[in-house]
This record gives C-alpha cells, sequence and structure tokens, in this order.
C-alpha cells in the first residue's frame, strides 16, 4: 500500500519540478530581454515587456476596434480550423483505407502541400472577395493538408494484424476503422492536428494582413507601418496567447482519446 503512494508522491512532485522549471525559464526570458531593452538596444523600434505590458491596456485592447478584431479572427480561425479537421481527416481516410486510394491520390496530395499557399492568396481573392470568406477559406487551404498526410500516415502505422484480426471476428469496415485503426492513430493525427492549427492561423493572418480592413492582421500592418513597436508586440503577444490556448484545447482532445494507453 505504501508504494504507490510514493510514487503517487514522486509523480507529484515532479510534475511540480516541471512547472517551477517552465515558469523560471519565462521569467528568466522576461528579464533578458527587458535589460537588452533597457540597456543594450540603440534602436528605438526594440521594447521592452514592460512597454508591451502598458501599451497592452488601453491602447491596444481598451480599443474597441482591437478587440472586436480579435474576436472575427478567433471566429475565422476557429471556422477554418473546423473545416481543415473534418474534411482532412475525411479524405484521409477515404484515402488511406486502400492501397491503390493510397498509389493513386497521395502523390497528387503530396504534391498540392508542396505548393507555397502564400503565391495562391490572389486566386482566393478573385473567388471570394475581401469579406471573412477569403480569410477563411485561406486558412482552411494552409491546415487541411497537414490534416490528410497525418491521418493517411497514421493509417499506414496500424498493424495490418490487428485489421485482420478485427475483420475475421465480424467486425464492419467502419468497426474497424472506428475501434482499431482511430485508436492506433491518435498520436499521429494529433500531430497533425497542432501542425494544422499553427498554419492555419498563419493563413488567416496573412489573409488579413494583405486583403482586409479588420483582423488582428490589418492592424499589425497599421501598428508597423505607424512606427508603434509596444502595440505591436502587444498584438502579436495576444495572438500567440489565441493560439496557444487553442493547441491546448487540441491536446485535452488528445488527452481524451488516448485515455486507453494509460
Amino acid at each position: 500500500n505504501d508504494k504507490p503512494k510514493a510514487l503517487h508522491m514522486n509523480a507529484t512532485m515532479s510534475a511540480t519540478q516541471v512547472r517551477l522549471i517552465r515558469l523560471a525559464l519565462v521569467v528568466a526570458l522576461l528579464v533578458v530581454w527587458e535589460l537588452y531593452a533597457r540597456f543594450v538596444s540603440t534602436s528605438s523600434l526594440i521594447t521592452g515587456p514592460s512597454d508591451v505590458a502598458l501599451a497592452w491596456w488601453p491602447k491596444v485592447m481598451g480599443d474597441p476596434g482591437v478587440r472586436t478584431a480579435v474576436v472575427v479572427t478567433l471566429i475565422e480561425l476557429v471556422v477554418a480550423f473546423a473545416m481543415s479537421v473534418v474534411f482532412g481527416m475525411l479524405i484521409g481516410v477515404l484515402i488511406g483505407l486502400t492501397n491503390i486510394g493510397r498509389r493513386s491520390f497521395y502523390p497528387a496530395v503530396l504534391l498540392l502541400y508542396g505548393i507555397p499557399q502564400a503565391i495562391l492568396l490572389p486566386l482566393f481573392v478573385l473567388m471570394f472577395g475581401i469579406g471573412p470568406a477569403a480569410k477563411i477559406a485561406f486558412g482552411f487551404s494552409h491546415g487541411i493538408f497537414p490534416v490528410i498526410v497525418n491521418t493517411i500516415a497514421g493509417m499506414r502505422n496500424v498493424s495490418p494484424l490487428l485489421v485482420g484480426g478485427a475483420a475475421a471476428m465480424g467486425a464492419t469496415r467502419m468497426q474497424q476503422v472506428r475501434y482499431v485503426i482511430f485508436p492506433h492513430m491518435v498520436a499521429t493525427v494529433f500531430a497533425g492536428l497542432r501542425l494544422a492549427m499553427t498554419l492555419t492561423l498563419l493563413g488567416v493572418v496573412l489573409a488579413e494582413i494583405f486583403v482586409s480592413q479588420g483582423g488582428i492582421g490589418f492592424y499589425t500592418l497599421s501598428y508597423s507601418e505607424t512606427f508603434n513597436p509596444a502595440a505591436l508586440m502587444a498584438l502579436v503577444l495576444t495572438l500567440a496567447l489565441m493560439a496557444i490556448a487553442l493547441n491546448e484545447l487540441v491536446r485535452l482532445v488528445e488527452a481524451r482519446f488516448s485515455r486507453w494507453k494509460e
């Protein structure tokens, strides 16, 4: 009885130590950043964390237009990412289920994945205009390919013996996917989802910078052109916190689907 308690205490201490190390690292980086901005840098465009914190409110987030832009960008990001997950996993499963599907369509997916998406932005503007639809579509074009590629890769990593055993016991094709294939491809798929989240955010913000008069991308360009580094950094950090929160949400969902490993 004492051994499980000791193991639990050791695990708790290790988790606490990891959190303290992470916190210490963040604090150290902020201190170095502040010292460099105050005493080393000779450029007026380099600003420290204290200036960024003062600019975050009320100059940045105190502006109703910026708050609206953050909400708009978040909605566009969530919609584009959700579309990337649904269509990406569906296409990935359809291609990865059979050898002929992988041999026929997987090279085409890799070819499209290799095209720099930024050069296609004018085409999205022609098709969808400069409204939210263009930004969602451009973010979707960035996020769908990592989901497809990682879904196919995850399906290829599943042992054929497991699938064959399930089929021999009468499992339908959908049951094989649900109870055998999907649980064993969770890690690979969610690695693709994290990458897709980052790329979707990149696509949405790029579209906002170049073809929009709203959203976080528009205000980052505005602060850059008016040489307002503190406000620009405050907005960038807001965007980073948004991405971290969404990636943490993806991690929690992954943990929910990975409980069987424990």
